[in-house]
């Protein structure tokens, strides 16, 4: 890409994103059933970091942040807790909201609870039965997805594979094919349940971001943002979910799927007990040295997170601080030009970095402002 290629606006990936005056940008939120890890925190730190670097190219990045506290995974720990879904899902968020708040991340314009989108999941199903892209079966509409694995570049088998890791119910004899997946689930007496025209049931989690995404940003997005591990199956369906809904392809004219973080070369999960909580970190490190830890570097590329990280980023936070602190040259202009630039260019925060250490004075210290570094 040229420096002049794009003036207002940015490259993302494959993506070239030419912007007026507006960017419309769908992250993925948490499931709000545990403490926050680093994992979560790379994901809400980088679209935060997407959003500064659009606002100072005179873009306002609406942002909607979902909350999903419609899930099988969160029932299920409410109920190890002895507490309602709701009043449980409320304490986990609040929590996450904290560890945000303290890592520099603005809130969202848009922050929709699945459990207040039902009726948006509802009309979503009934227009995707309409359409033929989704099927009633006992109760439960399914959605036809068989097409989702090559659409994402992925064989049978592997979609498969990657759909069991997530819960998917392959073996689910209502279906007509085990990538096909529940729009709206039948619920069970014991289970959370809303009113539906096909009886008692609850959103599907694919389904619960399509439709919230389609009520609040519209029929199409500028970023579909969430963790690279969102890619398949979750927003595959997501955006599959939303184009038969709409007839508006693509949904997303830019996926950013952020780098998965792993510690000791597993990738950082409640599931294999690795977990690096941001609390905990925050309790002995100033957050601008983790926010940074977290973003020097391709946001793309999964890596291992390890305290020497950390030390590298805190002793490269001080070398910004210290070069703002200096008068800086003649050559201010340019150095921001340069920032700006790499910036734009795929959100290039090493690059951007180097500049701003070399440049000094009011190049870095706006560096440190886009960034949200400042301590």
């Amino acid at each position: 890409m040229t420096d002049s290629a794009i003036t207002t606006g940015l490259r993302l990936g494959d993506a070239y994103l030419p912007m007026i005056d507006r960017a419309r940008i769908y992250c993925c939120g948490i499931t709000p059933y545990d403490v926050t890890h680093l994992g979560h925190a790379a994901t809400f730190v980088w679209v935060d970091v997407l959003t500064r670097v659009l606002g100072a190219t005179g873009v306002d990045a609406q942002v909607c942040r979902n909350v999903t506290d419609v899930d099988d995974v969160l029932f299920a720990a409410a109920e190890r807790s002895g507490s309602a879904y709701d009043a449980f899902a409320s304490v986990q968020q609040f929590r996450f909201d904290q560890d945000m708040s303290a890592l520099g991340v603005r809130e969202p314009q848009f922050a929709p609870r699945a459990r207040r989108n039902v009726s948006q999941v509802i009309a979503l199903a009934e227009v995707l039965l309409g359409t033929g892209a989704a099927y009633l079966r006992d109760g439960s509409v399914y959605f036809r997805g068989a097409a989702t694995a090559p659409a994402a570049g992925l064989s049978r088998e592997a979609a498969m594979s990657l759909a069991a890791e997530y819960g998917a119910r392959l073996n689910d004899p209502a279906k007509d094919d085990p990538l096909d997946v529940a729009v709206w689930r039948r619920s069970a007496p014991d289970e959370p349940g809303w009113p539906s025209p096909w009886g008692t049931g609850r959103p599907g989690w694919h389904a619960e971001c399509a439709a919230m995404s389609l009520s609040v940003l519209g029929l199409a997005v500028d970023v579909l943002a969430g963790g690279d591990d969102l890619r398949y199956p979750h927003h595959a369906y997501q955006v599959a979910m939303a184009e038969a809904a709409t007839g508006v392809r693509p949904n997303a004219r830019a996926r950013f799927g952020v780098g998965v973080v792993s510690l000791g070369g597993k990738k950082m999960a409640k599931s294999t007990g690795n977990l690096v909580l941001v609390s905990d970190v925050l309790a002995d490190h100033p957050a601008a040295a983790l926010r940074l830890c977290l973003i020097d570097r391709p946001w793309a590329q999964g890596w291992d997170y390890s305290v020497a990280e950390l030390a590298a980023a805190t002793a490269r936070l001080e070398r910004l601080y210290q070069a703002a602190g200096r008068s800086g040259g003649a050559d201010q202009d340019v150095a921001a030009q340069a920032i700006s630039a790499a910036l734009r260019d795929d959100l290039d925060v090493p690059a951007a970095l180097a500049v701003a250490e070399e440049a000094g004075g009011a190049a870095a210290r706006s560096l440190i402002a886009t960034l949200g570094l400042s301590e």
